[in-house]
């Protein structure tokens, strides 16, 4: 069992979606309920950009800037620490908002929501164009979470959470097809998720304090203890692609530990990909 270690102070209510990219100097990722972004400096400082009610994930675009998850759509910045210009909205209901979000090898954006109450089939999937154009890929979803692509492009791995498993599809021609379960253990909230060099899918699992390496095939690789129980997210990152950034939380917790909302990491043998950005 890898043992991670802590990187900042509890600096978030309710920390996800870590993301490296060097467009904005390393690691950045979410206080999601805060609406703000949180940067990883050099010197171990954290810095903080508020862009609205709720900030859900971050990934840095093709032509520079980067796209952030709002609470009902997306918004677009120019430049790396730069205000984002909301979109409009991708639905009215306000009782549901934007959650998780990732892209594909071709800069496509999959950005995914779930209901404030957590409804069972309150959420749903979009798949948005870098031009802009909008579809619905899974309608039936309640908290759409992790989701990444393997190496080649040809399989795509996601966590809808309560369904306790990560899927995983097939993409043929673009698009996501033939949904199956992948991996699944016993009583799991399986949440944010990544995919290495090799393929494979490295799973942070809220509420247990770990995080799990699953082979291609599905052999169990590796487990990361993490002091909190609410790990929410993880990525690859550091010059060499080999630190793994794990996010945590302390939402709705009544005895949250000290540590609880902190960034943490730990060095892993198999190195990640660089980020794939937006197109838009």
């Amino acid at each position: 069992m890898l043992r991670a270690e802590q990187v900042t102070d509890a600096v978030a209510y309710h920390g996800e979606g870590p993301c490296w990219s060097p467009t904005w100097g390393g690691l950045r990722w979410v206080d999601m309920l805060a609406g703000d972004l949180l940067t990883l400096r050099d010197d171990g400082a954290v810095d903080r950009l508020h862009v609205g009610d709720v900030a859900a994930f971050v990934r840095p675009r093709s032509r520079g800037g980067y796209v952030v998850g709002l609470e009902r759509g997306i918004g677009l910045a120019e430049s790396p620490d730069g205000t984002p210009t909301p979109q409009p909205e991708l639905w009215s209901d306000t009782g549901v908002r934007m959650n998780e979000g990732g892209c594909d090898p071709w800069g496509v954006l999959y950005a995914g929501s779930m209901a404030y109450d957590a409804r069972p089939g309150g959420a749903t999937l979009y798949r948005i164009t870098p031009g802009g154009d909008v579809e619905v890929v899974l309608d039936d979803v309640t908290i759409s979470n992790g989701l990444d692509f393997s190496p080649d492009g040809t399989r795509a791995y996601y966590d809808d959470t309560t369904t306790g498993r990560t899927d995983v599809f097939d993409v043929v021609e673009r698009r996501l097809t033939n949904r199956r379960p992948f991996f699944s253990g016993a009583d799991e909230s399986p949440d944010g998720l990544t995919v290495d060099s090799a393929g494979n899918v490295w799973v942070a699992l809220n509420g247990d304090g770990r995080v799990r390496c699953v082979s291609p095939a599905g052999e169990v690789l590796a487990e990361v203890e993490v002091p909190v129980r609410l790990t929410t997210a993880c990525t690859l990152g550091g010059p060499d692609l080999r630190d793994l950034y794990i996010a945590t939380s302390r939402e709705n917790l009544d005895d949250p530990e000290p540590e609880a909302g902190a960034l943490f990491r730990v060095r892993v043998d198999v190195p990640g990909r660089p980020v794939l950005p937006y197109g838009g």
